[in-house]
C-alpha cells in the first residue's frame, strides 16, 4: 500500500510541474529551466545527506559507471527533452506521447525481467488508455483525427522512452547504497552531464526574466517535483515494482484537471467522471492481474 501511495503523490506532485514548466516557457529557456531545478534540489539534499555521502564513497566510487547512467537518464536528459519539446507541439501532442511511457515500462520489464503482461493485465492497461483519450479529447474523435505533428512530438517520445529506461535502472539500485545516497548522488552526476549544455545556452539565449513567478516556479520544480517526487518514485518501484507503479502515471491527466480547476477555474464535468472511473477501474485490473502473476 505504502508503493502505490507514493506513487500517487508522485504522480500527483509532477502534474502541478507540467503546468508550471508551460508558464515559464517565456520566461526561461529549457535547458536553464532543467539545470536550476536539479540545482536547487541538488543543495537542499546536500546537508542532510552529505555525511552518507561520504561513509559510502566506496560503494559510489564501486558503481559510477551504473550512478552516471541513471543520472544521465534521468536527471540531464528526460527532463530537459520535455521542456524542450513544449517551445514546439502542443499539449494535447505532450500529452497523448506521454502515455506512452507505462507502455515501454511493461515491454521492457517483460523483455529483462520476464515479467508477464497476461489478457487480464492489457484489458486494464487498454481501459486506462480508453479513459485517458475520453479526458484528453472530451468525447470528441476528431480531436485525434485532426492531431498534427511536429519535431516536439519525436523529443516527447524519446524522453517517455528514456524515463522508461531511468525506471528499470532505479529497479537495480545497489542494495549496499542508502537510498538518498542514491539519489543524491544521481542528481550530481546528472547536473555535472547538463553543465556544458547550460553554458552554451546561456551564451546564446535571451536574458532571462527573474520575476517572482520564476523564482517560484523553480522552487517548486527543484524541490517537489524533483527532489520530492523522484524520491516517492523511486520509492514505489522499490516496494512494487517499474510495471505496476507506472499504471498510476495514467492518473497524470487526472491531477492535471484538479490543478487547472483549482488554479484557472476550469470546470469539472461528468466527462471527468467517466474518464476517473475508467482509469482507476484499469490500474485496479492491471495492478490485480500483476499481483497474481
Amino acid at each position: 500500500m505504502k508503493g502505490y501511495l507514493f506513487a500517487i503523490m508522485a504522480t500527483a506532485i509532477w502534474s502541478g510541474n507540467f503546468i508550471i514548466a508551460r508558464g515559464l516557457s517565456d520566461s526561461i529557456p529549457p535547458v536553464t529551466l532543467a539545470f536550476s531545478r536539479w540545482f536547487v534540489a541538488a543543495i537542499v539534499l546536500l546537508p542532510f545527506v552529505y555525511r552518507s555521502l561520504i561513509a559510502e564513497r566506496d560503494v559510489i566510487r564501486k558503481h559510477i559507471g551504473y550512478l552516471s547512467f541513471t543520472g544521465l537518464l534521468g536527471v540531464t536528459v528526460f527532463n530537459t527533452l520535455i521542456y524542450k519539446a513544449g517551445h514546439s507541439t502542443t499539449a494535447i501532442n505532450l500529452t497523448l506521447i506521454a502515455i506512452s511511457f507505462p507502455i515501454f515500462v511493461i515491454l521492457l520489464s517483460r523483455f529483462f525481467y520476464q515479467e508477464k503482461i497476461g489478457l487480464v493485465r492489457a484489458v486494464g492497461i487498454l481501459t486506462v488508455i480508453g479513459g485517458v483519450l475520453l479526458l484528453i479529447t472530451r468525447g470528441n474523435i476528431n480531436v485525434l483525427l485532426n492531431v498534427s505533428f511536429h519535431v516536439g512530438d519525436l523529443l516527447m517520445l524519446c524522453a517517455a522512452f528514456i524515463f522508461a529506461v531511468y525506471n528499470l535502472q532505479v529497479k537495480r539500485k545497489p542494495p549496499e547504497l542508502s537510498f538518498w545516497s542514491f539519489q543524491l548522488s544521481t542528481f550530481l552526476l546528472g547536473l555535472i552531464f547538463l553543465s556544458p549544455f547550460f553554458v552554451w545556452e546561456t551564451q546564446v539565449s535571451g536574458p532571462i526574466n527573474w520575476s517572482a513567478a520564476t523564482l517560484i516556479g523553480i522552487a517548486y520544480a527543484g524541490i517537489l517535483a524533483s527532489l520530492g517526487a523522484f524520491g516517492l518514485w523511486a520509492k514505489a518501484i522499490f516496494l512494487i515494482g517499474p510495471a505496476r507503479a507506472v499504471m498510476f502515471y495514467y492518473t497524470l491527466p487526472l491531477f492535471s484537471g484538479i490543478w487547472a480547476f483549482l488554479l484557472l477555474g476550469e470546470r469539472i464535468t461528468l466527462l471527468h467522471f467517466f474518464s476517473v472511473l475508467l482509469i482507476s477501474s484499469g490500474i485496479i485490473i492491471a495492478n490485480h492481474a500483476g499481483q497474481r502473476s
